[in-house]
């Protein structure tokens, strides 16, 4: 199993998503790091499993939140890029998501 080794800007990136969905409804945030959690969990075990998303990195979309983790592969440790707001699956449910996020 791969180890994940995290960009530092992701730790931001996601405490602002969090932040967001806690104050749309209490406890949304939760449920949004769980889903981060069992992405991450499904990438260290099968990092070659998500599509292409570049020459060298992998897009795993989360299924829950219009959110994407961006990595790249390794059998020992996996890189984590990003974790971002995936702008097509805002952009086709108008209104999910503040106009200010999106631009």
């Amino acid at each position: 199993m791969a180890e994940l080794n995290f960009h530092p800007s992701i730790y931001q990136e996601v405490q602002e998503a969090y932040s967001w969905y806690e104050q749309q409804a209490a406890g949304l945030g939760e449920v949004f790091i769980g889903e981060l959690e069992a992405a991450c969990e499904s990438i260290r075990s099968l990092p070659e499993t998500w599509p292409k998303f570049g020459k060298r990195t992998r897009r795993f979309l989360l299924t829950k939140f219009p959110y994407a983790v961006v990595y790249t592969p390794s059998t020992s440790t996996c890189h984590v890029v990003a974790v971002e707001l995936n702008r097509f699956a805002v952009a086709s449910k108008p209104g999910s998501f503040p106009r200010d996020q999106v631009d």
